[in-house]
């Protein structure tokens, strides 16, 4: 019955977010961020205590304030994307010009390409623009309770072009199929900085101790595919990104190229963090 509720909620909720005008849902997340911050729930300490792990314990308050409402915006945007045109969803994200070239000689090369992504900004919004410009594209989500609102992530994120793989469940692990879809030119984005198998590489991350998944790493050096570290943030009407080249070492055992690997992208992920903090919605407990 609790599962039936909160589906049900889900489903009431994505509808009427998508038919508001576009200032009122603003008003609307905006408002409910600022709520929450307000009650100073465990999310919103947890958030604070990562900002400061980020930023130093003499942090201003209103980081917290603003990490809040970049989350709420981001869900907002996650809720109405699917009323987006594929034209819409090009203007709606900008890759810097340098970082949009290598990315464009990396695909057109067809050895595919790996994009590993903090959780900032909008990253479906980034996923949109990709097959925006009819880049075959492949990613691995988390499987959510209940199993109906599972499947509407599953449906949202497939209506806008991309193909998605459960993290747990599947017919054949993720890392193989994901492998043979790189060898066939497809872009590979995935979420890299919080690991949920347990099974992480442990890196540096903010002058403190945390684990983070090897898959990006292994695919890279596994299939030979360029790597890049995802650079995004929120200006004021669109999501900004660049990329950070991550180059694995050439020999050496698979383990310790792995090792070095991940901590290259630990650093990647530090250096855009830092730039855009409040945009770095990770509301869950991170450091060992």
């Amino acid at each position: 019955m609790k599962d039936r509720l909160i589906t049900l909620g889900y489903t009431a909720g994505w509808r009427l977010v998508r038919a508001l005008p576009q200032p009122v849902a603003e008003a609307l997340f905006t408002g409910a961020a600022d709520r929450a911050w307000k009650r100073n729930g465990p999310g919103t300490q947890r958030l604070r205590r990562n900002y400061q792990q980020v930023v130093g314990a003499d942090m201003p308050e209103t980081l917290v304030r603003d990490g809040l409402r970049s989350y709420a915006r981001y869900w907002m945007e996650a809720f109405r994307l699917p009323t987006r045109t594929r034209e819409q969803n090009a203007a709606g994200f900008h890759m810097e010009d340098a970082s949009y070239d290598q990315m464009k000689s990396a695909i057109a090369e067809g050895n595919g390409l790996v994009l590993a992504l903090p959780h900032v900004a909008n990253w479906d919004a980034a996923a949109a623009w990709v097959v925006s410009h009819d880049w075959p594209m492949i990613t691995v989500a988390e499987r959510l309770k209940p199993e109906a609102v599972a499947k509407k992530f599953l449906d949202y994120r497939e209506s806008l072009g991309m193909r998605v793989l459960s993290l747990t469940g599947g017919d054949r692990p993720p890392l193989e199929v994901l492998t043979e879809h790189l060898q066939k030119g497809w872009v590979v984005p995935l979420l890299a900085d919080r690991d949920l198998s347990r099974g992480g590489v442990e890196v540096e991350f903010f002058g403190g101790r945390t684990r983070m998944p090897a898959g990006p790493a292994i695919l890279a050096i596994r299939t030979g595919a360029p790597i890049y570290a995802v650079d995004c943030w929120y200006s004021e009407h669109r999501v900004e990104a660049r990329l950070r080249k991550i180059t694995p070492p050439a020999e050496g055992p698979l383990d310790e190229r792995v090792k070095v690997t991940v901590q290259q992208m630990a650093t990647a992920f530090e250096a855009g963090i830092r730039e855009h903090p409040q945009d770095w919605h990770m509301l869950q407990k991170l450091w060992i």
